[in-house]
């Protein structure tokens, strides 16, 4: 993959908080690599570091008490950690977007929608507040609200609708990269399935190219190409879909994919993962995994290296150094 071919290169990055109460290790030397008009699926447990992994794309992790340290952070080939504030402005919003987390905080109360959609049209495509208003109303019909919902308040929409204004927002200046921090967790089934469907169309649309965070597989299974787990601040398993998915190679993504319900045999018991994420003030030498790993050995204490098991499938595992080592999910073809 030449750089040129890359929207998004991000290379060992670390992320750390200083507190009363100790450091917290967030996020801890990982790379990602996004090429342009692809899709990527960051998934793994709450507190992973998944969305400060994201934020720090944005350069919005708050400093202090974060440090943040990076050997390479370049969007569209430019070097984000060199940015002004005002170079960082133009970027935000025009050629990378976010959609937060929860709808029902992401909007401003006091504004109408349509006011919210204009403000981000105004400050990057140098046009007049006029013609960014009617841009903003064909924003909110193309994610299916009628455009004359321009000049209500976000307490007079549903979650559902929130969510497509939010998206509206973050696609209003047709970003190259769209990252989506659980776009879907405040919604209902049929809701979310309609929000994914949107974000597809568009995506489609604008070839954007997107970061899927979430913690749901079959989201991932339907919306992206690649899939990147996460566990305690570090990337365990990257692939494609059908490297993690079909040939599934960490014990966590093992984990991840036991603990989700067999449609096939609804009488089957789950097999949830033991134990919990560790302190990130206290975090396991070697493997972080390893108190709550099945096949944990004395070599998983070590440092961990990334074993390459094909030109798009990379596993941070030391057991692979046993002869014959394997996990018990077997590969499907």
């Amino acid at each position: 993959m030449h750089e040129k071919d890359l929207v998004l290169d991000l290379q060992n990055l670390r992320i750390r908080f200083e507190t009363d109460d100790g450091t917290v290790y967030a996020v801890n030397g990982i790379d990602l690599q996004l090429e342009r008009g692809k899709a990527i699926g960051l998934v793994g447990e709450t507190g992973a570091g998944k969305t400060t992994t994201a934020l720090s794309m944005l350069r919005l992790v708050p400093t202090p008490p974060g440090i943040v340290e990076c050997d390479k952070l370049a969007l569209n080939g430019q070097d984000v950690l060199t940015m002004t504030d005002k170079e960082l402005e133009k970027i935000r919003g025009k050629d990378i977007s976010m959609i937060f987390q929860d709808p029902m905080t992401a909007l401003n109360p006091v504004f109408t929608v349509g006011d919210q959609i204009a403000e981000s049209i105004h400050l990057h495509e140098n046009c007049n507040m006029i013609e960014a208003q009617r841009r903003a109303i064909d924003m909110l019909e193309l994610v299916g609200i009628p455009g004359e919902r321009a000049g209500e308040y976000p307490h007079q929409f549903s979650g559902g609708m929130k969510q497509r204004v939010v998206i509206a927002i973050a696609l209003a200046c047709h970003p190259q990269l769209l990252i989506a921090d659980e776009p879907t967790t405040a919604l209902d089934v049929t809701i979310q399935a309609q929000v994914l469907d949107l974000m597809k169309n568009l995506r489609t649309k604008y070839q954007t190219s997107l970061i899927m965070i979430t913690h749901d597989l079959g989201i991932v299974a339907d919306t992206c190409d690649e899939v990147a787990v996460m566990y305690a601040g570090s990337i365990v398993e990257k692939g494609t879909l059908e490297d993690v998915f079909l040939r599934t190679k960490h014990p966590y993504t093992e984990g991840l994919f036991n603990s989700l319900p067999n449609i096939n045999d609804r009488k089957a018991m789950l097999t949830p993962i033991q134990g919990l994420m560790p302190d990130p003030t206290n975090l396991p030498e070697g493997c972080p995994f390893h108190p709550r790993c099945p096949y944990a050995g004395e070599d998983c204490r070590k440092p961990q290296t990334t074993r390459k098991f094909s030109d798009t499938h990379f596993v941070r595992c030391g057991a692979y150094d046993r002869p014959g080592f394997h996990i018990a999910r077997k590969e499907e073809y």
